[in-house]
């Protein structure tokens, strides 16, 4: 059955968990989904809560109305200049939980792209700033061609800072990352996947991403986790370690009930059936 919830009392983010994919939409429509305190504390109640469910095979995120994400509320920037000691500020961008090397902000974005499943932004409209810093978190991008996308926080005097500056080498490379950034350029569809700041183009993005949560949902889950974990720590890892992990893996994993079921749905050919705890 389908679970729909909102994840935190403002309403700024809803969770629907349907066949292992987890739709969860920015839902402040009125504003572009910009980001404020209450927003942020709901992205990283979203993730937490997607963290814990182990039906979950894969997490779509997307925005509801006309946009993804606008970045941060102005208003919340004019806050910031006015009172920078004041105590939202602290909590955004300093205060740190024991045991969490993120703060409220870096979390929003983090969280999507430490889940052990896979992630997909669903970008439309604008991915502005902080908004792009959370798309850049999923672990893929589907954006619409003439969706605007820019690392936006040069126009305020600021430097990205919700884990932008980590992820943003990683997938265009240090020198376009310096110029996205020094010039807050605006990129659309087309640009982004060519650059390596979106994976693909579709002119539905949520379905696009739907319809690929989906087929990854019906692949075996510790197949597509073990393959996640592996990717993103080849990224660090030297070559001697990345080969013993790899190993580490497959032995976890063949013969395992769900390595079977894949091998035999394929022989017999139908739809494999695998479990959450194989």
């Amino acid at each position: 059955m389908p679970v729909s919830v909102s994840v935190s009392s403002s309403g700024r983010v809803t969770l629907r968990v349907e066949a292992g994919v987890a739709d969860v939409r920015l839902n402040r429509p009125e504003k572009l989904n910009a980001l404020d305190a209450a927003m942020l504390e709901a992205l990283v109640a979203a993730s937490e809560t997607l963290a814990g469910d182990t039906s979950v095979r894969a997490v779509v995120l997307s925005g509801e109305g006309r946009a993804f994400c606008a970045g941060l509320d102005v208003s919340a920037l004019l806050a910031m200049a006015s009172d920078p000691g004041g105590a939202d500020v602290r909590r955004a961008l300093g205060e740190r939980p024991p045991g969490r090397v993120t703060n409220l902000a870096q979390e929003a974005a983090d969280g999507w792209r430490r889940l052990p499943v896979p992630t997909i932004a669903a970008v439309h409209g604008v991915a502005l700033g902080g908004g792009l810093q959370i798309a850049l978190g999923a672990d893929l991008r589907v954006v619409a061609p003439a969706a605007r996308l820019s690392v936006l926080e040069i126009r305020w005097g600021l430097v990205p800072d919700m884990t932008g500056t980590w992820t943003l080498p990683r997938l265009v490379g240090v020198d376009v990352a310096k110029e996205l950034t020094w010039t807050g350029r605006i990129v659309e569809g087309e640009e982004a996947v060519r650059i390596g700041l979106a994976t693909r183009m579709a002119d539905d993005p949520r379905a696009a991403a739907l319809d690929l949560a989906r087929h990854l949902a019906a692949s075996s889950p510790q197949a597509v986790r073990a393959a996640k974990a592996l990717l993103d720590a080849s990224l660090l890892a030297a070559p001697a370690d990345q080969y013993h992990a790899e190993s580490e893996a497959m032995s976890s994993i063949i013969g395992s009930p769900n390595q079977a079921e894949a091998a035999r749905a394929y022989l017999e050919e139908r739809s494999p059936v695998f479990s959450d705890r194989s």
